[in-house]
Formats: structure tokens, C-alpha cells, sequence
């Protein structure tokens, strides 16, 4: 499901049009799910609960791969995947996880990799968290 909002500033128009999927966690505050903008959609930092059983699995490989998944499930409301993004942001609760965490990652991405930021953070409960920037195809 996709709503348009029109913003302007002196300059020029932009068009904004957030992105929800009951396929993915619903947002547990005031933010969508992704937002399209000048030809990339945004999404907001995803967790690792299933979306149907509200379920987090206890290794950092099976929480980063329901995220991804999650993930993916937003996008496909806009017809792209994981392999149009151009930038990933992940936060791990702990970085001696990021090997464990990598090798799930890549069963995601294809070369050319988006370019990606891993940064360790405090997570309330849980192990990774990621959020992704996509380039939309020409309209």
C-alpha cells in the first residue's frame, strides 16, 4: 500500500509516498516503513521479529536473515528487492557477531554489494537491526 504526500519548497516540488506491507513488523511509533523519494525509497530500521508470530529467533544469523527478509517484504510493495540497494546500515549489538552476521548477509546480495555501514549499538532485546536505501527504476 502506497499514500503520496506532496511537500514544496521554493525551489521545487518533491513527492514523497510511504510504503506499508502487513508482510513485515508494523511500526511500533510515529515513522512509516519506507518512504519513495527522488527516486530511492528509504526503509526505517527493521528488527528480527517475525511479522506473524511477533517470534525472534536466539542467533544473530537467524534474526539477520528475518530482517532481511522482513525488509524484502517492504520492498516488493514498491517491485524492487534487496539487489537494487545501493546503501545498508546495520547495527549489531555486538560486533564479535559480525562474522556470523556477515555470512547470513551475503546469502541476500549479489555483486555489485550496496555499500554498507556496520556499527555496534544497544539493542533493546535484540541482535541486529538494519535499514536499507534503494534506487527505484525510471517511472
Amino acid at each position: 500500500m502506497t499514500s503520496a504526500v506532496h511537500t514544496a519548497n521554493a525551489k521545487e516540488q518533491h513527492m514523497t509516498s510511504a510504503v506499508h506491507t502487513a508482510n513485515a513488523p508494523q511500526p511500533g511509533g510515529p515513522y512509516s516503513q519506507a518512504i519513495a523519494a527522488n527516486g530511492f525509497l528509504f526503509t526505517a530500521g527493521f528488527g528480527p521479529q517475525d511479522p506473524v508470530t511477533g517470534q525472534v529467533a536466539p542467533t544473530v544469523g537467524e534474526q539477520t536473515r528475518q530482517v532481511l527478509r522482513n525488509i524484502n517484504a517492504v520492498l516488493a510493495e514498491r517491485g524492487v528487492t534487496l539487489h537494487d540497494a545501493v546503501k545498508t546500515t546495520v547495527h549489531l549489538a555486538d560486533l564479535a557477531d559480525f562474522a556470523e552476521f556477515n555470512k547470513a548477509y551475503q546469502e541476500f546480495f549479489a555483486a555489485p554489494y550496496p555499500a554498507r555501514t556496520t556499527v555496534g549499538s544497544q539493542l533493546m532485546g535484540i541482535l541486529v537491526e538494519i535499514d536499507v536505501v534503494v534506487a527505484l527504476p525510471a517511472e
